[in-house]
């Protein structure tokens, strides 16, 4: 068990055989095969008691986003994301990586200032994995500036840095 226990914070989330994974301090795609079946077996690994504080911090950046999106501030709301060319996004059938390539992607689909439209947030759940790893699920809305609605759901992947959480991986649908 002791073994389990010590692998389980390496497994984070795993999606199509691959797992996110702390590789010298960043995460990267790691293959863990096996590895699956031990986590069946294992107990969910305590959050700590950084839990309460990191999912305060946590809802104040997804806050902190759709306020921006809602004033027209792309590179603000943008800024909840991990600046780095390793951040993935997942939507559909598509996937994209890199922070510049994200904030096009956004350019090119919502514009900018109150053609963006207004953002919801809702049924947000937070479950940390460990001191510098969360999880972040829920819906999001979105009615455009035309009064198009569109809606989905976002499954997030935070990482805590120096300068506090940041999403690494999103995949919204």
């Amino acid at each position: 068990m002791k073994f389990i226990r010590s692998v389980l914070p390496i497994m984070l989330i795993s999606f199509n055989g691959y797992a996110l994974a702390p590789v010298s301090g960043q995460l990267r795609p790691a293959l863990w095969c096996g590895a699956a079946s031990l986590s069946a077996a294992a107990t969910k690994p305590s959050p700590g008691p950084r839990a309460p504080v990191a999912e305060v911090e946590i809802r104040r950046l997804l806050d902190a986003q759709v306020a921006a999106w809602n004033r027209g501030d792309l590179e603000g709301y943008m800024s909840g994301y991990w600046n780095s060319a390793e951040l993935t996004f997942f939507s559909g059938t598509s996937e994209s990586a890199g922070w510049k390539l994200m904030l096009e992607r956004y350019r090119q689909h919502y514009g900018s200032g109150s053609r963006m439209g207004r953002l919801e947030f809702s049924r947000i759940r937070i479950e940390t994995l460990d001191e510098q790893v969360a999880l972040a699920r829920g819906q999001w809305r979105l009615k455009t500036a035309n009064g198009v609605q569109r809606k989905g759901l976002f499954t997030l992947m935070l990482r805590r840095f120096s300068e506090g959480w940041r999403i690494v991986h999103d995949h919204s649908s």
